[in-house]
């Protein structure tokens, strides 16, 4: 028996905060590595960027108009773990924060506070749900085809796209609701399929265990 896909998570703060993506990734066959300090990540086949409080703008040339909760520190910890994945060509996965952390990463920016963001932000502690559009040849129309109801949990969306890559999801309003690199095995989504899946599955959402399985096979390959 062959074993199980290690995934690095960098650990910013308390265990807890973590948990649904652990589970979500051991559910789905792969072994996460979670730890507050880099070098674990090397022995790791890929690399998970999870959702989160905003990232500093200073990042990619804004002045701060709308972030709220900057961890500068985790900031340019997950930055120095994208690079050395991209750098490795090894796939990375990035969750609403995580996907915008990305973009940004490659040169592009954010929208720091979104002009339609009642239609994303959470409502009385659940995740709202929406669909989406996705172009017919990316990673998720393989999984989901050309429509996908996915849950929204974020006030901040990915701007101007970095080098390399495009997008291949929008909301109804058309925010950018997940990214891919061209050449590089990265994907990006806004929403949370760790919240869409096993256990947490919601009725008429997409089922965001089919992402995980599809990024452990993208790892293991």
């Amino acid at each position: 028996m062959s074993a199980a896909v290690r995934i690095f998570l960098y650990r910013y703060g308390a265990v807890a905060l973590l948990e649904n993506y652990v589970k979500a990734l051991t559910a789905a066959g792969m072994e996460p590595v979670v730890s507050d300090t880099l070098a674990p990540a090397a022995g790791c086949a890929g690399l998970l960027l999870p959702g989160g409080y905003d990232s500093d703008p200073a990042l990619y040339g804004q002045e701060n108009v709308a972030c709220r909760n900057i961890d500068r520190d985790r900031d340019e910890k997950e930055l120095a773990l994208l690079h050395y994945f991209c750098c490795a060509r090894k796939p990375v996965l990035g969750i609403c924060r995580g996907c915008q952390l990305m973009n940004f990463a490659l040169g592009g920016d954010l929208i720091q506070d979104l002009p339609t963001k009642e239609h994303h932000v959470d409502l009385e502690d659940k995740d709202q749900l929406h669909e989406t559009e996705v172009a017919p040849d990316a990673f998720l129309a393989a999984l989901y085809g050309r429509r996908a109801v996915v849950t929204s949990a974020h006030h901040q969306a990915v701007g101007r796209l970095g080098v390399g890559l495009r997008a291949v999801a929008w909301a109804p309003d058309g925010v950018v609701e997940a990214i891919a690199h061209v050449s590089l095995p990265l994907w990006g989504v806004q929403w949370h399929p760790e919240r869409q899946a096993f256990e947490r599955a919601r009725l008429g959402a997409a089922d965001g265990a089919k992402l995980f399985g599809a990024f452990c096979a993208l790892c293991g390959a």
